[in-house]
């Protein structure tokens, strides 16, 4: 029996965005007739321009992380871009890599290659080879690698390795993983070993000639190399590591491939499977969508751990410079630049050996802790001891000994030891256990006294605030005596009187009906800005009333979310809506991470002013939470 658990990556990083490269392809023969040129040129290593077609004095300029030219080697192509993430697999994390554009464009050369210069699949393989070779045999893990091959024909998904199979199902498993029940998975063990398989199955794959390609490749391919290890010590934890490797089929125009019975069948499904899959780009980017069509084709399915789940990915976008090419250019870089924009989360999921009767040993735990209360777990106990009775087992006298504190504690430690402990210093291990369970209570009294002094600031802001009001409340009492009019004629004369006899009182009244004069005096000053810095003292002052380490502690979130959040978690942010949220991403993108959260005002549109409210917001807010 085994049992799935999440193991955080020891990395700083918690998310990964989607590495975006482009290649630009060398004319194929001769130039155009015109001799008008390319229409997309490189400027430098991550930097590229193309005519604007709306005005062909113009031109759009693209940024990508990197920029392959038309003199860049296979060899070049790898290192930059697909070496940097295979270590992931060998711990226990996903990575994909693949290529999309028009037809004809290059995809299937720099997937394949040829045997001068093999391409990023068999470079790919071959580098995991070597990764495994060079793992130390004292770390106590071993490894096995398989592989599998499939392709995506008119919505079929077919098994290469095995060419009399039919359709295949695309399921899902309850950690969310997804499967294809009846795809032949075979064991490799070295880089000739792979080869034998990969090269016969690759000449299934469906292609045809048209007019823009002679060997058109008519379905989406897919490369699965699975890498597991095991331990070798108890408990025998396995770890398991998956590499996409996807050669996609290109976009096609039927006008000019001239696609017709079969080849047009063909091209309508993969436009729609290439249309669905930008609108699932299209959805990550805006934050918003409530649901994302992963399912409303086999490959978006397929590529749903690359595509915002938990893969390093990479696409590799290849571009033709011909200017029969310029609008499928065009459109390609414009799908690049959405998809660099998509947020991964990598994590390692690993899998665990349950020693038998772990799991009555689980819920007499789960027991311990809820302390016997609730009818669901009571019930789930008597149909867990009727099946023990109808199995023959005694659980009267096993229930007895677990029900004893010590040896159920006893029993507790050991399983999480056997979950989580690598060293041999187990004992520093539960020390460190019991003392973060003592900052844990420290951290939680502390929060209260917090609250109450909180709570008592309040008091003492409202018990102030009586006063005043009364004050203000004094001269509208007079409300109270203007029940006749005799009385408010009296009131109007008076002062006509008393202007006339005696000036000096006149003063005397004036002050008394400055009352209000003086409250609309104080409304101005507030608005204006006080001289001196007296502003920034002013705004300063909730942030004194709250402890130092609660405030530093808020601060150090919302500077996390700044440097690795997506766009939906920047939008989480309180004053952020959706402009500022991309002008964040954006800022980021260029300057890379925020040193200290005060660089937040260095992003356009953000003044001082809001940059104290947004934290003022943002602070009060966790607070409140």
């Amino acid at each position: 029996m085994a049992q799935r658990v999440a193991i955080p990556d020891g990395g700083s990083k918690k998310t990964s965005r989607v590495r975006v490269a482009v290649r630009l392809r060398p004319y194929m023969g001769k130039q155009d007739e015109k001799d008008e040129g390319p229409c997309v040129r490189g400027l430098d290593s991550q930097n590229l321009e193309i005519i604007n077609w709306r005005n062909a004095t113009e031109t759009v300029k693209y940024h990508f992380d990197v920029f392959h030219g038309e003199q860049t080697t296979q060899q070049e192509v790898f290192l930059s871009s697909v070496k940097p993430i295979l270590p992931h697999i060998l711990k226990g994390q996903n990575a994909s890599v693949f290529a999309y554009g028009p037809t004809g464009a290059g995809k299937t050369h720099t997937m394949l290659g040829g045997s001068d210069e093999p391409g990023v699949i068999p470079r790919a393989v071959r580098e995991v080879f070597n990764l495994v070779k060079a793992v130390d045999v004292e770390e106590g893990w071993d490894y096995s690698i398989g592989m599998s091959y499939l392709e995506i024909y008119n919505e079929k998904v077919l098994d290469l390795l095995s060419p009399s199979s039919h359709d295949l199902p695309i399921r899902e498993d309850k950690d969310k993983n997804i499967l294809i029940p009846g795809l032949t998975h075979t064991t490799i063990s070295s880089f000739s070993d792979f080869d034998k398989h990969f090269v016969p199955a690759s000449l299934n794959r469906t292609t045809a000639s048209t007019k823009l390609n002679q060997r058109s490749s008519r379905s989406h391919a897919i490369l699965l190399i699975k890498v597991v290890r095991t331990r070798r010590a108890l408990p025998h934890r396995q770890q398991i590591g998956k590499l996409y490797l996807v050669d996609l089929a290109g976009s096609e125009d039927n006008r000019r491939t001239g696609n017709q019975g079969i080849r047009l069948k063909e091209s309508g499904a993969i436009n729609l499977s290439l249309f669905t899959l930008s609108k699932v780009v299209d959805s990550l980017n805006s934050g918003t969508a409530v649901r994302v069509p992963y399912r409303d084709s086999k490959l978006t399915r397929l590529l749903q751990d690359s595509l915002g789940g938990s893969a390093h990915s990479v696409m590799i976008t290849n571009i033709a410079p011909e200017y029969k090419y310029y609008f499928d250019t065009f459109t390609a870089l414009n799908f690049a630049a959405k998809s660099k924009l998509i947020v991964n989360k990598p994590f390692t999921r690993e899998t665990v050996a349950v020693l038998p009767g772990e799991s009555r040993v689980k819920r007499v735990r789960e027991d311990h802790e809820t302390g016997g209360s609730g009818t669901e777990p009571q019930k789930k106990r008597q149909k867990e001891d009727k099946k023990t009775e109808q199995d023959g087992s005694s659980p009267s006298a096993h229930l007895h000994s677990l029900s004893e504190p010590s040896v159920m504690d006893r029993l507790i430690a050991l399983e999480k030891l056997m979950m989580s402990c690598q060293d041999k210093d187990r004992l520093n291990v539960l020390k460190d256990v019991a003392q973060s369970r003592k900052e844990i209570q420290e951290l939680k009294e502390k929060q209260k006294q917090f609250e109450n002094k909180a709570r008592l600031l309040s008091r003492l802001a409202e018990e102030k605030s009586e006063p005043s009001f009364k004050n203000n409340m004094a001269p509208l009492q007079r409300k109270q005596a203007t029940t006749t009019k005799a009385i408010k004629q009296q009131a109007v004369v008076q002062p006509l009187q008393v202007s006339q006899l005696q000036p000096l009182q006149q003063l005397t009244v004036v002050k008394k009906q400055s009352v209000c004069v003086k409250k609309k005096e104080k409304q101005l000053s507030d608005q204006v800005e006080p001289p001196d810095g007296k502003e920034n003292i002013m705004q300063k002052s909730w942030e004194s009333q709250l402890d130092k380490s609660v405030l530093e502690q808020s601060r150090q979130k919302i500077l996390q979310v700044l440097n690795s959040g997506c766009l939906k978690e920047l939008k989480g942010l309180q004053q952020i809506g959706d402009k500022k949220a991309k002008l964040i991403l954006g800022w980021r993108e260029i300057h890379g991470h925020f040193t200290k959260v005060e660089d937040l005002i260095k992003v356009e549109g953000m003044t001082e002013k809001r940059f104290t409210t947004f934290m003022k917001a943002n602070i009060l807010s966790a607070m409140g939470k």
